[in-house]
């Protein structure tokens, strides 16, 4: 498994996107690049997502249906998280750590353009990345607040909740990066963990009893991810709703100290990445 992992994260991995739903379709978008000649896989559990094949981001970048947000290049592992928790119309929604703003923008394209999403970014100049982001996909139902998630009014409450929250980053490791060592250290483990802990008690706190959340991070380290939930598990604050693994099928995956969670494994098409439901007791 650790030949796996580090073989994963050796790996150059192709461009890919969703169709941004909320201004087009997938089948536009896949005319358009069979009209330039441009090769691309679909992917299996993702209608709108696209893997695109010898082609540069440049190349991408160059293009009017990316200028105009018709598409939102986002990695394959990042637009997991959404389609577990599920947004459905009329439903008040929270994004804990939202930018650069891909998750949000997905889970009002997933509503059919009908959920109401509150996307917080404390950081402001990310922030106006955010906004920006959400202004050219013509995602107006998502209003920004730029603010620290874990310092919200706890009179606040939401139907939903995405916690994708900041990390290690140990699914994403660059193993050829000379300057590894320097910035994915232990202490920058031991610092993430004590925010994931602080926000997902912020977000068992806002969400509605009953009601459910989405807990991800690009780490495939237990200490950023189960342990943490265990935590609120044992509290009884929150129970794990299983992932219907079978959709994601064609995925390779990793052991997981809690049933129902799911774990990425880096590979050729996917970043490490860990994803949980969560229901509010």
């Amino acid at each position: 498994m650790t030949n796996k992992i580090i073989k994963g994260y050796s790996q150059k991995r192709p461009i890919t996107l969703r169709a941004n739903t909320l201004k087009t379709n997938i089948d536009y978008i896949k005319n358009f690049f069979n009209n330039l000649g441009f090769k691309y896989k679909e992917v299996s559990w993702y209608t709108d997502a696209l893997i695109m094949e010898g082609i540069s981001i440049d190349q991408i970048k160059n293009l009017e249906i990316y200028k105009n947000g018709e598409i939102y290049l986002q990695s394959l592992s990042s637009m997991i998280p959404p389609i577990i928790l599920s947004p459905k119309e009329n439903e008040n929604i929270l994004d804990m750590a939202s930018a650069p703003g891909g998750k949000a923008t997905q889970m009002l394209a997933l509503s059919s353009n009908k959920a109401f999403i509150t996307a917080c970014e404390k950081n402001k100049i990310r922030a106006e990345r955010l906004k920006y982001n959400i202004n050219l996909q013509s995602a107006n139902r998502i209003n920004v607040m730029v603010k620290d998630s874990r310092t919200l009014d706890d009179f606040l409450s939401f139907d939903k909740i995405l916690l994708d929250a900041p990390c290690s980053g140990s699914g994403t490791i660059n193993i050829n990066d000379s300057k590894l060592e320097k910035y994915f250290t232990e202490d920058l483990v031991n610092r993430s963990t004590k925010i994931q802990f602080n926000l997902l008690k912020k977000a068992i706190n806002l969400l509605r009893p009953g009601h459910e959340m989405v807990y991800s991070t690009c780490s495939i380290l237990s200490k950023e991810n189960e342990e943490i939930l265990q935590y609120f598990i044992n509290s009884n604050k929150v129970e794990i709703v299983p992932i219907d693994l079978s959709q994601f099928s064609n995925i390779d995956i990793l052991p997981v100290n809690i049933d129902g969670t799911l774990c990425i494994c880096p590979s050729d098409l996917y970043e490490g990445f860990f994803v949980a439901k969560l229901r509010k007791i």
